[in-house]
């Protein structure tokens, strides 16, 4: 979230970032009117409360000197209504001034390039050169039958966009992610089991709430959500805290199924477990001081980017333009890995730093020798399994098999998932 008295300060900074963003520039101006108002009302109020206390005085006064007091009752009467008045418009103004403040979006990072879509992101790097193409080789929801990979259960069981995975492929699904959770373990990384169930107020600390409600599962009749990502629980984990700098940077990392409606985009990835409505995701959250923030962003993209160089994965690193920012980020670099059947480069991480603004939302502080300062907070894909697993049985395609990644092999016990046509699942 956004402070308002920087909003007050400085409003061009924060008009020119929406503009960066191609958001509505005039919900600035909207909020400052209204906060004037706020103000001014505020001072009327204090004005109308010493008024009162002056005639409560005049009172108390009169009546030791037995006057007739039925004029300032009713002058204090007055007051009252008014007082009572004022309050009830203060109410409506602070309600509509957090409407805005809860859906204004983060301030763009100076370094971010500007554009207006992902037609303007930034290449940043390639590494390793695609081997295979649409020519060389099935989608994978082609040959899902012959592995494993059950879309007609999954419709049968929830609907469009589940999937049921059997036998040897849902090992390496499973094998995926431990390898994922272990590498993470190994770079410092505490690892931690999280509610896949939330409330209201944490997903309004990371600012899903109220913003995105049309792409979330709410449980009805109850204060809980399902977690669209494991950075929901993890960064509301210190959530209304007080950490020591000394402490930072804390690194967290969560492997958690994944719910979201996908409302917006029933028509892309139809076919497949590219976009799926449960999906599994390694989460990697970090808690940083104001200073590293944008270090600590380079070493998480370094810490997702290693997953894929480790299963030797064609992949390129973009970093997103001002346009295509997510609403709590305030910088972010993307990963893509290259899927043949598609001839193209799929987004698998997303790593962004949202510095304080998720920390004010959800009111995350860290002691300095200063005083108290929000915590900048990041968070980062490490990686979503299902697309991981869909690069594997491509990238690593054979005639007769899929073959498993040298790293995976310790954790799925064969070298090849053979295509059996014959089988039945």
């Amino acid at each position: 979230m956004l402070d308002i008295k920087e909003i007050r300060k400085n409003p061009a900074v924060f008009i020119q970032s929406l503009q960066k963003r191609g958001a509505d520039e005039n919900q600035i101006k909207i909020l400052l009117e209204l906060d004037n108002q706020f103000r001014a009302l505020k001072q009327e109020l204090d004005q109308l409360k010493h008024d009162k206390n002056k005639l409560s005085l005049e009172i108390s006064l009169a009546k030791k000197e037995k006057k007739d007091i039925a004029q300032i009752l009713q002058k204090s009467k007055e007051i009252d209504q008014k007082i009572e008045q004022k309050e009830q418009d203060m109410t409506q103004i602070q309600k509509e001034i957090k409407k805005i403040l809860h859906n204004l979006p983060n301030l763009v990072d100076e370094s971010v390039p500007i554009g207006k879509d992902e037609n303007s992101n930034k290449e940043v790097k390639k590494v390793f050169e695609p081997k295979l193409t649409s020519k060389d080789v099935l989608a994978h929801y082609e040959i899902a039958k012959y592995i494993g990979l059950d879309f007609e259960r999954g419709v049968k069981l929830a609907g469009s966009r589940f999937t049921v995975i059997w036998s040897k492929l849902a090992k390496l699904e499973r094998a995926l992610a431990n390898f994922m959770l272990d590498l993470a373990i190994k770079k410092g990384y505490i690892e931690v089991a999280v509610p896949y169930i939330v409330n209201t107020n944490t997903m309004f600390g990371t600012g899903q709430y109220p913003k995105f409600i049309d792409e979330l599962y709410k449980i009805e009749r109850m204060d809980y959500w399902l977690i669209p990502t494991a950075e929901v629980p993890l960064t509301n984990l210190h959530a209304n805290e007080i950490l020591d700098k000394k402490d930072l940077p804390l690194k967290y990392v969560s492997l958690t199924p994944c719910f979201r409606k996908e409302a917006g985009n029933y028509q892309k990835d139809i076919k497949g477990i590219i976009r799926q409505h449960q999906f599994n995701k390694v989460e990697l959250v970090r808690f940083s001081t104001k200073e590293q923030s944008n270090n600590e962003l380079e070493k998480l993209v370094q810490d997702a980017a290693d997953v894929l160089e480790k299963l030797q994965l064609p992949y390129r690193v973009i970093e997103l333009c001002s346009g295509d920012l997510g609403f709590a980020a305030a910088k972010t670099y993307d990963l893509e890995v290259w899927i043949p059947s598609q001839d193209r480069y799929r987004e698998i991480s997303s790593c962004s730093n949202c510095k304080d603004f998720q920390a004010r939302r959800a009111n995350i502080k860290y002691r300095d020798v200063l005083g108290l300062e929000y915590v900048h907070t990041l968070n980062g894909s490490g990686l979503a399994v299902g697309r991981t697993l869909v690069a594997i049985i491509e990238n690593y395609q054979l005639e007769d098999g899929i073959e498993i990644p040298k790293v995976l092999r310790p954790y799925v016990g064969i070298d090849k998932i053979e295509i059996e046509k014959n089988k039945k699942y």
